[in-house]
């Protein structure tokens, strides 16, 4: 999966510097939250995308993540529910790793992941590795095409 890394690690990077920092977060943490969002989807110890998706379906949201999966509107999800779907342990460690409360990790997650997801399958269904590499390549060309343009 070396070049999946490196290739979620470029889009990372672009989508990091294109994105407007919150005025209450700290220096880096949109970023930092962002960079752990791509760990959590690409660490084939979770399954990959599919295995978050999975989860978080299993644990009472499969409205909310076929949504984000699907073509329509992506529904709300709230940083309670996305606490207890991922564990609080897991929302902890983020937490103490970046030096920010519970409730702002687990609040800017709830708004990050649906997106992450959503733009991670945009035929609507949740990509194998391969097609996943093709998404990939086919953003980092869009992204290289607007620089030269």
């Amino acid at each position: 999966m070396g070049i999946l890394d490196t290739l979620l690690g470029l889009i990372k990077s672009q989508a990091t510097k294109n994105a407007a920092p919150s005025a209450d977060a700290p220096t880096g943490s949109s970023s930092n939250l962002l960079d752990s969002v791509i760990d959590l989807i690409s660490d084939p110890q979770t399954g990959g995308l599919s295995g978050l998706v999975e989860k978080i379906a299993a644990g009472g949201l499969g409205d909310q993540v076929a949504s984000w999966v699907g073509t329509g509107e992506n529904l709300p999800i709230s940083a309670e529910q996305l606490q207890a779907v991922l564990g609080s342990p897991f929302v902890q460690g983020l937490a103490e790793k970046f030096g920010i409360n519970t409730a702002d990790v687990a609040g800017s997650l709830s708004s990050l992941l649906p997106q992450v997801i959503d733009k991670l399958t945009p035929d609507g269904e949740v990509p194998g590795d391969n097609k996943l590499l093709e998404i990939g390549l086919a953003g980092l060309k869009s992204i290289l095409g607007s620089k030269t343009a």
